[in-house]
C-alpha cells in the first residue's frame, strides 16, 4: 500500500505492522472493529452475539455471530497474525453446532446481545428491519444448510486455504479475508481483502458447487417459495402492463416477499408486498437519516384528511419510532400462496396502485423539496 504525496506527483510505500509487535489483541480490537463495521467484510451483516458460548455440552466459544440478508446465520472467526492450523475444524464445529438453532433461540441470543451491549432494543424489530420483511412470522432464520463460514487473519498456512477451497466445492459457503495493518506516523490503516474464493470468481465457484451439491428439504422449502414470488410478481407486472399502468413497468420480478419502484423523490419508493396472508401497497421512507424520514413523515401526516381522500380508503400511517424507516401502508386480507386468489390479489394491487401514485407524488415532491431548503437555510 502506498501513499500519494500529489505536489511532489510521487508515491510512497506504507510500512507494513505485525498485530503483535503493536499490542493489539484479536478480541479487544479485531473483533471489535467488526462489530462496529460489519459491511467491512463486504455485505451487510446483523451481528447477533460475540464471543457466543451457546452450545450445549461445551464451553466452546465462537468470536461472532452474524446473520446475512437471506437470512442465513454467519460464523466468523478472527485470528491476527497467523491463522493458525485448526482454525477450520473450529469453525466447522462451530457452523455445526448452530445449524440446529430455531428461530426464537436466534431471536433470544440476538436480545441478549441488545440487552448486554446495546442499552436493549427489540431483538424482533431489528432482525426485520434488517431483512426488509415487516413480520417476525414471515422470517425464514437458519434456512437448511444455508449456514456460512468467515475467517478473518493476516496470514493464511496452507493447511487452511486448501481445507476453504475443497470446502467450497463442496457446497459449504467459506470465506477468508486477509487483514493487514499499515502505518504512516502515528497513523494505522487497516487493509480487509477477501482472497478465497477470489472476488472475480466467487459467483463462478459457488455455481460450480451448487450443481454437485444435493439441497436439503428446509432449502427446497425456501425454493418453493422463491418460486411462488416469481410467479405471482411476473403475473402482477402482466397486469399491470395490460391495465396500462405504468409505474413498475421498468422493474423485474424478483424472489423477494416485495418490488419496489421510484417515486421521484430519493430513497421514498412505492412499494407492493404479499405474505401467507395478505397483500400490501405503501409508501416507504427509508432514508438513511431517521430524522430525515420522521420529518417527512411528519409533514406527509399533517396532510391526511386529504391524502385519505385522494386515495379514496383509510392508510395505515406506521411512523415506527425507534426504527429508521417509516411507511404508509394499505393492505388486504389474502392467501398469498393459493394461486386461485391471485387474480383477485393482483386486480387489488393494480387498482392500489393506481390509486396510491398521484395521492402522494406531488406531495413528496413538495415536502422533499422545502426539506432541502430547510437543510441549505440552517447550513
Amino acid at each position: 500500500m502506498f501513499r500519494v504525496d500529489r505536489s511532489s506527483n510521487r508515491i510512497a510505500r506504507l510500512s507494513r505492522k505485525r498485530f503483535g509487535d503493536l499490542a493489539l489483541r484479536e478480541r479487544d480490537h479485531l473483533q471489535e472493529w467488526l462489530v462496529h463495521q460489519p459491511d467491512a467484510l463486504g455485505e451487510d451483516l446483523l451481528i447477533l452475539q460475540k464471543e457466543f458460548d451457546g452450545f450445549d455440552e461445551t464451553r466452546e466459544r465462537l468470536d461472532l455471530l452474524a446473520l446475512d440478508k437471506s437470512g442465513n446465520l454467519v460464523v466468523i472467526e478472527n485470528k491476527l497474525d497467523d491463522s493458525g492450523r485448526d482454525v477450520t475444524w473450529q469453525a466447522l464445529k462451530y457452523a455445526a453446532y448452530v445449524s440446529g438453532m430455531k428461530k426464537a433461540q436466534i431471536v433470544e441470543v440476538f436480545q441478549q446481545y441488545l440487552d448486554r451491549h446495546c442499552d436493549g432494543g427489540s431483538a424482533s424489530d431489528l432482525i426485520c428491519e434488517f431483512l426488509g420483511i415487516e413480520n417476525l412470522e414471515e422470517v425464514v432464520l437458519n434456512p437448511g444448510s444455508g449456514q456460512r463460514i468467515m475467517f478473518v487473519a493476516a496470514n493464511f498456512r496452507r493447511e487452511v486455504t486448501a481445507t476453504a477451497l475443497w470446502l467450497i466445492g463442496r457446497g459449504i459457503a467459506v470465506q477468508c479475508f486477509r487483514v493487514t495493518a499499515f502505518g504512516l506516523g502515528d497513523e494505522l490503516f487497516l487493509d480487509l481483502q477477501q482472497i478465497i474464493p477470489p472476488p472475480e470468481a466467487a459467483d463462478y465457484m459457488i455455481g460450480i458447487a451448487s450443481k454437485e451439491v444435493e439441497e436439503t428439504a428446509s432449502f427446497a422449502t425456501q425454493s418453493r417459495r422463491h418460486d411462488v414470488r416469481l410467479r405471482y410478481w411476473s403475473f402482477v407486472l402482466q397486469k399491470m402492463r395490460e391495465a396500462n399502468v405504468t409505474l413498475f413497468s421498468n422493474i423485474s420480478p424478483g424472489r423477494q416477499n416485495w418490488i419496489v419502484a421510484g417515486s421521484g423523490v430519493r430513497d421514498c419508493p412505492y412499494a407492493l408486498a404479499f405474505t401467507q396472508s395478505e397483500a400490501r401497497v405503501e409508501v416507504n421512507l427509508n432514508r438513511k437519516s431517521e430524522h430525515e424520514n420522521k420529518r417527512l413523515f411528519d409533514a406527509l401526516f399533517a396532510q391526511k384528511a386529504e391524502i385519505e381522500e385522494a386515495f379514496g380508503a383509510p392508510l395505515e400511517w406506521r411512523r415506527n419510532d425507534g426504527q429508521v424507516q417509516s411507511r404508509i401502508v394499505a393492505r388486504h386480507s389474502f392467501s398469498g400462496f393459493d394461486e386461485d386468489e391471485w387474480s383477485s390479489m393482483a386486480q387489488w394491487m393494480v387498482d392500489g396502485v393506481r390509486r396510491l401514485e398521484p395521492a402522494f407524488r406531488d406531495r413528496l415532491v413538495s415536502l422533499s423539496r422545502q426539506s432541502r431548503s430547510e437543510d441549505r437555510e440552517s447550513d
